[in-house]
């Protein structure tokens, strides 16, 4: 990559020092982006977070009094409630910065939450700053660091800023689609379905398989074969030709012997039940008039 080329790029300053913040700002720096500062609480266990980032991409770690805010740009990746409160704080700066006719101060803004639009950091665009929210459909959690190329980011906002996020978005390898603002809560419940609560499902199989003798370790090594090939069908050959078991078959007596294993774990015979009656909603099943009165009376 080119000297000239590296300049056209947007410096960015990262606010929060989580799981997300961790993985953005690494994928920032290894794309070639200048990430000026990693912003955080004044609190120490925050300050040390966010130092250690900065350290491992060449940035500032500073909290929110202390911020230069020198970048062009500045990403939020905090929890939901903190976004306004934290924009706001840094509007009062940016204000303060232009009274006192000092130029170096940021002119995009983003966000990463889900659930909220880019509304959240009106108190950014009232002082002048494009503002937009880009969610990346992926997770983040403590100990593992995510590839982003190919990962889509759902975007909304003003004009300047989201082509703002869809090119870096591009630089990291990622996808970017619009998102209106008012679909984003349906939008993040979906995306809460794809992995949060794909997790308690898997916490769930790990239940039913402890009623059939097997520990929960067992049943995690034991299970990921099988899920691993549900999903590539899923993926490869769609809903309707990846599904199997009793219930393409019609097997009501299967099912039967289902429940009544489950009969003494509510818990785990809620979870069957609910998937069960969502697949003859919406998958090829034989003997559904059946299947649906024995799921009935549970």
């Amino acid at each position: 990559m080119s000297r000239k080329s590296k300049t056209k790029k947007p410096t960015v300053a990262v606010v929060g020092a989580g799981s997300l913040a961790t993985c953005l700002a690494m994928a920032l720096h290894d794309a070639g982006f200048t990430v000026r500062e990693i912003l955080t609480r004044d609190s120490a266990s925050s300050l040390r977070r966010g130092r250690s980032l900065a350290a491992k991409v060449g940035a500032r770690g500073v909290t929110f009094r202390s911020a230069v805010l020198d970048a062009s740009l500045l990403w939020f990746c905090v929890p939901d409630r903190e976004i306004r409160r934290a924009a706001s704080t840094l509007a009062d700066q940016v204000l303060g910065r232009v009274l006192m006719n000092q130029r170096a101060i940021p002119h995009l803004a983003v966000h990463s939450s889900g659930a909220l639009s880019s509304r959240e950091l009106n108190p950014l665009r009232t002082a002048g700053i494009a503002v937009a929210s880009a969610h990346p459909l992926m997770t983040f959690v403590a100990g593992a660091r995510p590839d982003l190329r190919g990962v889509p980011f759902a975007i909304e906002g003003d004009d300047e800023a989201t082509r703002g996020a869809r090119r870096i978005v591009r630089e990291l390898g990622g996808e970017s689609f619009s998102l209106p603002a008012a679909r984003k809560a349906a939008y993040h419940a979906w995306a809460t379905m794809t992995s949060p609560l794909l997790v308690a499902f898997l916490t769930a199989l790990e239940d039913a398989a402890r009623i059939a003798g097997l520990s929960r370790e067992d049943a995690r090594r034991k299970s990921m074969p099988i899920l691993r090939q549900t999903l590539d069908n899923y993926a490869n050959l769609g809903p309707a030709q990846a599904f199997s078991g009793p219930l393409i078959r019609g097997d009501a007596e299967t099912v039967a012997k289902h429940l009544a294993a489950f009969k003494k774990h509510p818990e785990v015979r809620g979870v069957y039940v609910a998937l069960a009656q969502a697949a003859l909603r919406a998958l090829p099943v034989k003997n559904k008039d059946e299947l649906e009165r024995l799921l009935r009376a549970r």
